[in-house]
């Protein structure tokens, strides 16, 4: 499994997660059947998902910071899914992976499971994502 597919998995699953509260290891692999993958999940995905949970607090503060007249409740559940997952990598996975890639595929994600047609859900992702980039990272 690439890489960009394994952070689809990752996205759909926190999302699931978020809305149900299911085990994680049940949830990953319903995600799996339901997108007709496969085999098993691998190490990167539980490790991700895993440190999402773990540093959920920090990663809500980090995106709270950057929400300009919005709060971070009023977020889709998809939109928070793909927002934390990619704050996860920026601010843990920078030295692995360069942040141009982690935003490009977090717009990716919006643009296929978020983004109504209109591209606003696109540009808001991609405008907190680059805030975070520049005020958090310092990139």
């Amino acid at each position: 499994m690439n890489r960009k597919k394994e952070r689809e998995i990752i996205v759909l699953s926190l999302y699931s997660l978020e809305l149900s509260g299911n085990d994680i290891y049940e949830t990953v692999h319903y995600v799996l059947e339901q997108n007709k993958i496969n085999g098993k999940a691998t190490d990167y995905i539980y490790e991700s998902i895993n440190g999402v949970i773990t540093n959920s607090e920090k990663l809500d503060q980090v995106i709270s910071n950057e929400l300009e007249n919005y709060h971070i409740d009023r977020l889709s559940y998809m939109d928070l899914a793909i927002i934390r997952f990619a704050t996860y990598e920026l601010l843990f996975k920078n030295e692995e992976i360069h942040f141009a890639v982690i935003i490009n595929e977090a717009i990716e994600l919006t643009r296929k499971y978020s983004d109504l047609g209109d591209n606003k859900a696109v540009a808001f992702n991609n405008s907190v994502l680059d805030k975070i980039k520049k005020n958090v990272i310092n990139i």
